[in-house]
């Protein structure tokens, strides 16, 4: 009986120690458990932020993909139109170039002929100014004796100039041509004989003084004398073996082409004067500048 009582009073000895240790061992392990719940929790909370950034970020890819898609299929459709139209021009290509060559034939045909008249051109030119000199240089040569006596012969603007005073060819208020103004002129025009593709312009030219009175022959103003002057000179040149009468042209010019002032004695004596003006025939190189 002793022994059934003393193993009574042990059970529950035995029984309470058996539960704190069972028990120590559930508290732990809901510590961990709430532990693990704490850092759980903390994480869905990241998750759920992350999950709505992703979100976002979706709606802004998806918006892009559309507008991706929508610039592909403007291309695609521009891509279509130049593929049509590439079959078009390749198409059209060979006869496209053949009608472009011909016409850059043509245009080279047409530089061809324009360079070659050109250059014709630029030959008589050069020929034409050559016998000018030549022309000027006989010219002075044969009228040597005259210069210094009011006789000058000068080149320029593409002519020959022979300029003699009054003093030379005529007495004062006369129109009649001395002796030594007569024997000027032949020789002029024994050099212009030679040269019959050569026009001859003879100007008469007067100073400012009025006509006093009536001269020989009814002349009342400078216009009048000029012309009657150039005339006599015409007159002169004309009978010479080999002059072409259609080449001569005289002129009066009166007081109105002055080459010095009209206010000394020394200027007014320059400007009474024949003018002789040797001008080359233009009309071939007149053609040629209107063929190009």
């Amino acid at each position: 009986m002793k022994k059934i009582l003393l193993a009574a009073c042990c059970i529950p000895l035995l029984t309470s120690c058996v539960t704190r240790r069972l028990y120590n061992e559930l508290d732990a392990k809901y510590k961990n458990c709430a532990e693990e719940l704490e850092r759980l929790t903390g994480e869905s909370s990241d998750l759920k932020s992350q999950s709505f950034d992703l979100g976002t970020k979706n709606q802004s890819l998806q918006s892009q993909l559309e507008d991706a898609v929508a610039e592909r299929d403007k291309l695609k459709v521009a891509y279509d139109q130049l593929q049509k139209e590439y079959g078009s021009l390749e198409k059209n290509s060979d006869q496209a170039i053949k009608a472009e060559i011909e016409r850059l034939n043509s245009l080279k045909k047409e530089l061809d002929g324009k360079s070659s008249r050109v250059a014709e051109l630029e030959g008589k030119l050069a020929a034409q100014d050559k016998n000018l000199r030549n022309l000027k240089e006989s010219l002075s040569k044969a009228l040597f004796e005259f210069e210094g006596k009011g006789l000058t012969v000068e080149q320029k603007n593409g002519k020959v100039y022979v300029s003699m005073e009054n003093k030379l060819l005529f007495p004062s208020g006369s129109w009649t041509v001395s002796n030594e103004g007569k024997n000027a002129v032949e020789q002029l025009a024994e050099v212009l004989a030679k040269n019959p593709d050569i026009a001859i312009l003879i100007e008469g030219h007067t100073d400012n003084d009025k006509i006093m009175g009536n001269l020989g022959g009814g002349i009342t103003n400078n216009w009048d004398l000029s012309t009657k002057r150039a005339t006599a000179i015409v007159n002169i040149i004309e009978q010479t073996n080999g002059i072409d009468k259609k080449n001569l042209t005289a002129a009066g010019r009166s007081e109105f082409a002055p080459i010095a002032s009209n206010s000394s004695a020394t200027g007014k004596a320059k400007n009474r004067r024949i003018e002789v003006i040797l001008t080359p025939k233009l009309d071939e190189i007149s053609k040629l500048l209107n063929d190009l």
